[in-house]
């Protein structure tokens, strides 16, 4: 005697070599002997044999008119067998029942499992329902298969197209567009990035990054709502001084500026003056939303995305020629010592006598006109030579507190877009400018912000005022800077504690940390009850952890455009070759360019080799430049010099797609200036 039965789903068919009460030992064809409960029997014979029989019961299964055996059945439950004989004849055997059973388990949208054997018919509504689900299955599955073609045939269709972003990046699996990339990648051995490419989704690869940046980062577009700059209604006092500002030609969001006065008198006021919109905006008002959903200023080569509308900015921006409202900080400086004496923070109107452009100066204020080794012909001399050497003195004594120097061994690069008057479009002639990290200017204004930020932060601390705090417990290896609510040391800078206050126009915590200090301005020894944020408070930390987010993300973005134009500098120039040192692991950092690359040839070279290497390629969309070494420039490499803070020899940059071939087949039927 043979038994059919029901195995997790799955019907399978043997000899029976014994039973007992609840169950039977059955062999299979392949001669496994598999224990079964009588529960899970389904059907007794005699003949034919069981594979026969499940070939035979197939076949005819599929012989089989759902829309008549559901005519057929009873209205209530029934067995497979009873309607064997009624669909067949009522003499159905073995082979007609195993149709039956086989063709009411498959069909689910008409019959309803009641039990072992036991069906019961599905509702007339279920039924249209369910066919109509099939209907548009199959046509959405023909729909994938004509667009998969059109993809493999070079052409994309519309509905892929306006989805390219989201299925290459953020895809729904389930979406017929991004089935339809899978597919046609799979049927044409290609990448999905290729393909697109080829097919014509993607014109432009500057419009590619920007485009995937704001589907990203800025997905209900980049505009801003109608807002209008709160007025100041405290009444400040005039500061007596002549403030001035250092910034690139392109600023428009100036947060700080300097003075001095009392030069001569042996007690010198240094004046840090930051712009004050805190004085005005309000947590929760409708600039602190817009500010707070942004976050940041996006910088990129020729364009930007401003933390606030221009007209804002415009409202607090500390323009020359007016007085300013302002969070100042003064230092009074032994002038021959440069002994801090005391420091005191003021709200107050500053006079901007002037904004001065480093790009326009870097040639004329230099190490030499500061220390009187040259002739100073330039606004605020005496003011700038005594800031540098104010600057000089901090900066020693942060180095000491860190342990050893820092280390600016190499420069920062400024991009210049030629022809470009709005948005760039990616076809624009770029200059590519090296500017040495370090120059007098940039020393002058960092030294200053820093002095103002370690202030700040430790006034904060000892009022119990709570701010946003950038840290670093130390300069090991691997140990990176980290933002919380509490005053800790930040190795890095070499200071007790470092706020972020001095870019309330520019960045979202510097907004916070100045509502902060505006109250211990005000209020003293009770700021803390009279602080916008007390301490352990949920909002701080939420705007730790969405800042942390969009820096990242903002910063990550415009490392990746300038290594776009940085590579389309290449490409405009004609260059050929280009002279590195290399890192580890085959990358290699170009002499006089932003860019780190891999170059085949230099696996075996030891960190700091000079070597030439020629370009034979690149991809503008990946973001990787091909090259191959072509000859080593000096015997031996030089010894390696201490990296810069927070420097990471990372692999050059690539793209990271969302879209993973393999899992698609299983889910299947298919930064800113500080």
């Amino acid at each position: 005697m043979y038994a059919l039965f029901d195995d997790a789903g799955k019907f399978l068919a043997g000899r029976v070599m014994s039973e007992a009460d609840s169950s039977m030992q059955i062999e299979l064809d392949s001669g496994k002997r598999v224990k079964v409960k009588n529960a899970n029997v389904l059907l007794r014979f005699d003949k034919p044999q069981p594979a026969e029989l499940i070939a035979a019961a197939q076949a005819k299964a599929g012989e089989i008119d759902l829309d008549l055996a559901w005519e057929f059945a009873p209205e209530g439950e029934f067995g497979f067998a009873d309607l064997a004989r009624d669909y067949f004849s009522a003499s159905a055997g073995p082979e007609l029942q195993a149709a039956a059973l086989f063709r009411l388990f498959e069909a689910p949208h008409y019959f309803r499992r009641a039990g072992k054997g036991q069906f019961k018919k599905a509702p007339e509504e279920t039924i249209k329902a369910a066919l109509l689900a099939i209907e548009r299955k199959k046509q959405v599955a023909a729909q994938i298969e004509a667009w998969a073609a059109e993809l493999v045939a070079g052409q994309c269709p519309a509905p892929v197209r306006e989805q390219l972003y989201k299925i290459l990046f953020k895809p729904d699996k389930n979406a017929p567009e991004y089935k339809a990339v899978v597919e046609a990648a799979k049927h044409s051995q290609r990448a999905p990035l290729d393909l697109l490419k080829d097919a014509g989704a993607i014109t432009s690869p500057y419009q590619f990054h920007w485009r995937r940046f704001l589907f990203e980062q800025f997905p209900k577009g980049t505009g801003f709502p109608p807002l209008e700059a709160p007025a100041i209604a405290d009444e400040l006092p005039l500061a007596a001084v002549q403030a001035f500002s250092i910034d690139d030609s392109q600023t428009t969001e100036i947060d700080d500026a300097l003075s001095v006065t009392g030069l001569g008198s042996g007690e010198v006021v240094f004046g840090v003056h930051i712009a004050a919109p805190g004085l005005a905006v309000l947590p929760d008002s409708p600039v602190d939303k817009v500010a707070r959903e942004r976050l940041s200023t996006v910088y990129m080569p020729g364009w930007k995305l401003t933390m606030l509308p221009d007209a804002v900015v415009q409202a607090y921006t500390l323009d020359e020629g007016r007085d300013c409202p302002a969070v100042s900080l003064y230092v009074t400086l032994d002038e021959a010592t440069l002994t801090v004496k005391k420091s005191e923070t003021r709200l107050e109107r500053v006079p901007i006598a002037a904004n001065l452009r480093h790009d326009q100066l870097d040639e004329v204020i230099t190490e030499a006109t500061l220390t009187g080794e040259a002739v100073a012909d330039y606004p605020f001399a005496a003011e700038m030579a005594f800031c540098f050497r104010l600057a000089r003195q901090l900066k020693a004594a942060r180095e000491v507190v860190r342990g050893k120097p820092e280390n600016f061994n190499r420069p920062d690069y400024n991009f210049r877009l030629d022809g470009n008057d709005g948005e760039p479009e990616g076809s624009e002639t770029v200059r590519i400018s090296e500017r040495r990290r370090g120059a007098p200017l940039d020393l002058i204004v960092s030294e200053a912000m820093i002095l103002a930020n370690s202030t700040w932060g430790g006034w904060l601390a000892e009022l119990g005022v709570p701010g946003i705090y950038r840290s670093q417990a130390s300069l090991a290896p691997g140990v990176k800077v980290r933002m919380g609510t509490k005053a800790l040391p930040h190795a890095g800078m070499g200071v007790a504690q470092y706020t972020w206050a001095t870019s309330p126009l520019r960045r979202y915590v510097d907004l916070v940390n100045q509502w902060q200090i505006i109250a211990c301005a005000r209020h003293g020894r009770t700021a803390a009850l009279a602080a916008p944020f007390k301490p352990k408070d949920a909002t701080l930390f939420s705007v730790i952890s969405g800042f942390d987010g969009a820096y990242a993300a903002y910063n990550g973005f415009q490392s990746a455009i300038e290594r776009f134009w940085t590579l389309r500098w290449i490409e405009q120039q004609g260059v050929t070759e280009l002279d590195a040192a290399v890192l580890k692991d085959g990358l290699v950092r170009a002499d006089t360019l932003p860019l780190v690359f891999r170059a085949l040839g230099t696996e075996s070279l030891l960190r700091g080799t000079r070597v030439r290497v020629r370009v034979t390629g690149m991809d503008l969309l990946t973001l990787e430049l091909h090259a191959n070494l072509l000859s080593r420039l000096d015997e031996a490499p030089a010894a390696e010099g201490e990296a810069d803070e927070g420097e990471e020899d990372a692999p050059a940059a690539g793209l990271t797609l969302a879209i993973n071939l393999d899992e698609a087949a299983e889910d299947a039927p298919p930064a800113p200036a500080a």
